[in-house]
């Protein structure tokens, strides 16, 4: 195992680093499972490295680089815009050629904007379009699809699982809800779509406390015609409700639907049916809906670790810095990157960046370059926006339930990781001294399950006992009899 630097020669830096490792190998049972960087950005504190050389699966922490990457090379203030075009004319209340929808990578194109944007064609006194449907996804360019990512939790439905598209709207999912009254039990869906219905199969019981959402048995049957009939089983008691998010429908045939559905709704029948094409240049623009910021979307992701938008985030960096020999813009958003981090002084040797989520066991980085990178970023004029938008330590996001009664809660921004044999942290957190530390931890074990503990010990003890080299200790790293929830 590597040896933490020795910084000045100080035995503060040496015990801190020996006192955690030895925790870590206690816990983990290997020398090996834990990477570590921790550096003090503003005010005293002695660098601190174990392992910080080796690569490691990163998990989600890898959603921190590409978030910060966004930052820099698309700017802020980026939006994305999804336009609703015709080649054909608007007379009396029906619109005579199809509607197209020229889509722009939008990461967060949801079910409320659709409905507000379509909304104005019936504002505009139209009811009928006579002519097709036609979706153009032609902003992404994609070269053989992506990378397979092996699950073990058996449900390729899960949301975490969706892929970027071009074609993305509402995160591509489902959200099904439950609930029981003196009448039985009702079930619907948001969106309400024709391809998926419910055979609902819970039953109402006394009133009681509300179950957990793994009491319920959620079972999707594929039919044919690309459509979805999902069996839900299970007893719910009066008063309680129990909810489920699927994504069940490939990405084109989801937004076709819901669109039409909306359409439905507001009382604008479409005569044609659902195409895949390219805008005309002649068409003509009627609409568009124009994302939030990326400030916002940067919060989404990293508070909630939103696989498919931070995918989305990469493709879209491909997709406005892609190359004339370039035809796949995950790899174009990937070489921006690294050009990006070697620019800046970062050695990306060894790194793996993949999709830019860290959904992925191909991923890989070491906790000395996510260090360095926390170092950059918090020197950017846009690390407050970075910061802002990762999870605080025991109040929200990810880290809403971590580090609780410790006295820590708000004193760091961390952003976590969760694979299957992985558990990682990157981010900034605060000492009694009021130093602020870039940290990076990587866990990668069979069974990694304790990882969790021996991180946040990590954070623990650079909030009471950072290493300076001097006496400041409040509570001992090694005192296993601390109480971290």
């Amino acid at each position: 195992m590597a040896d933490s630097d020795d910084g000045a020669g100080f035995t503060g830096n040496r015990l801190w680093a020996s006192q955690m490792r030895d925790y870590a190998t206690k816990s983990l049972k290997s020398e090996e499972a834990l990477s570590m960087a921790a550096v003090p950005l503003n005010g005293p504190g002695l660098d601190q490295n174990i392992n910080a050389d080796v690569p490691m699966s990163p998990g989600s922490i890898m959603k921190v680089i590409t978030t910060y990457a966004a930052l820099e090379i698309l700017s802020p203030t980026h939006h994305w815009d999804t336009d609703f075009l015709t080649d054909g004319q608007m007379v009396g209340d029906t619109l005579q050629g199809n509607l197209y929808v020229r889509f722009g990578g939008d990461p967060k194109l949801t079910f409320e904007r659709l409905w507000t944007t379509l909304r104005e064609l019936r504002d505009m006194g139209i009811n009928r379009i006579d002519g097709d449907l036609v979706l153009d996804g032609s902003y992404f360019k994609i070269d053989g699809g992506f990378p397979a990512f092996k699950d073990n939790g058996d449900n390729p439905h899960a949301p975490f699982l969706v892929e970027p598209s071009a074609y993305l709207t509402n995160l591509n999912l489902i959200h099904f809800q439950i609930r029981a009254d003196e009448r039985g039990t009702q079930a619907w869906s948001t969106p309400t779509l024709n391809e998926v219905a419910i055979d609902n199969r819970v039953t109402a019981v006394a009133d009681g406390p509300c179950p957990a959402r793994r009491s319920f048995d959620w079972e999707p049957v594929i039919q044919a015609g690309g459509k979805v009939t999902v069996r839900v089983t299970g007893e719910l008691p009066q008063g309680c409700r129990t909810t489920k998010y699927l994504s069940l429908l490939p990405h084109e045939q989801y937004s076709a639907s819901m669109i039409r559905t909306l359409l439905s709704e507001m009382g604008i029948i479409v005569s044609g049916g659902n195409q895949i094409g390219i805008t005309p240049e002649t068409a003509r623009l009627v609409m568009k809906t124009t994302s939030p910021d990326l400030v916002t979307m940067v919060r989404d992701i990293n508070k909630w670790s939103s696989n498919v938008m931070a995918r989305q985030l990469l493709l879209t960096i491909g997709a406005q810095n892609r190359l004339d020999n370039e035809n796949d813009d995950r790899v174009a958003g990937i070489r921006v990157i690294y050009d990006w981090l070697q620019k800046k002084g970062v050695d990306t040797d060894g790194m793996v960046i993949d999709n830019g989520a860290g959904l992925t066991r191909h991923g890989r980085i070491t906790a000395r370059q996510g260090a360095k990178i926390l170092q950059l970023a918090w020197n950017s004029p846009y690390s407050s926006d970075l910061m802002a938008s990762m999870p605080i330590i025991a109040m929200d996001g990810t880290m809403a339930r971590r580090l609780r009664n410790t006295g820590m809660d708000g004193e760091g921004r961390i952003k976590t990781g969760y694979l299957e044999n992985v558990r990682s942290i990157a981010g900034f957190t605060r000492d009694e001294n009021n130093t602020t530390w870039a940290v990076v931890g990587m866990v990668n074990n069979d069974p990694a399950w304790n990882g969790q503990a021996v991180l946040d010990r990590i954070l623990y003890s650079l909030h009471y006992r950072p290493p300076t080299g001097t006496t400041l200790t409040k509570a001992s790293t090694s005192d296993t009899s601390i109480s971290i929830q």
